[in-house]
């Protein structure tokens, strides 16, 4: 059961943070995404026919850097004993990332202090993509990215319905999914308020939150990798 809580505690707090950091920086930094880094390829086709230059190419700068990010969140995984190393150093990273925007960033528009800060965001969504692939017991599903959720919660639907919600296997499975969307869908609600209102600097909040639940828990529980 506490094994149980915890996934579910995991699952909720991923999945907001990541659709948090995805609106933040497409609302603040010229429609980036930082989590869902395919998107981009969308963007960048968009402006490159509307006649930009800096704005859509920098979107393909978000590529090298989640994979560098996932590449070295595999280090830190074959180098630590505690899975949730990966999360201290997204948590560290979001942090930093908010401090720099408060402090540097005062002039509207995207200057290169705010793609500092957008790639910094990006590299964290790349640990945490990482954290999901290689410790993927430790959540309901992907975090960053829905489509597959959402399929998965559609078929559970079906089945659930087309049993009269007697199988339970899919009816749990329902549950789970609906809390990583759930989750998703209010992290970017949160996301868009803050962000039109005080801009990346918001970034700073899931940050502090990930450090403080990283020191606030069981840091000792044995590693389970898939």
């Amino acid at each position: 059961m506490e094994n149980q809580r915890s996934i579910w505690l995991v699952t909720l707090m991923l999945s907001a943070v990541a659709g948090y950091c995805d609106t933040v920086t497409f609302v603040s930094a010229g429609s980036i995404f930082s989590a869902h880094v395919t998107g981009n390829f969308i963007v960048f086709a968009y402006q490159i026919i509307k006649g930009s230059d800096v704005q859509a190419w920098i979107k393909l700068l978000t590529f090298p850097v989640f994979i560098i990010s996932v590449i070295i969140g595999g280090l830190i995984a074959a180098k630590s004993a505690n899975r949730y190393k990966i999360l201290l150093a997204e948590g560290i990273i979001l942090l930093l990332s908010g401090v720099i925007s408060e402090v540097f960033i005062h002039t509207p528009g995207l200057i290169w202090e705010t793609y500092v800060v957008v790639m910094m965001v990006v590299f964290a969504m790349g640990l945490q993509n990482a954290f999901g692939k290689l410790y993927a017991k430790e959540t309901y599903g992907p975090t960053t990215m829905m489509t597959g959720n959402v399929t998965q919660a559609s078929l559970d639907l079906g089945n659930s319905i087309g049993s009269a919600f007697k199988d339970l296997i899919s009816v749990q499975s329902l549950k789970k999914q609906s809390l990583t969307i759930g989750g998703f869908l209010l992290g970017c609600l949160a996301g868009a308020l803050l962000a039109k209102s005080f801009g990346l600097t918001v970034i700073i909040l899931p940050g502090a939150g990930m450090v403080i639940c990283y020191f606030s828990t069981d840091k000792n529980a044995p590693v389970t990798v898939s």
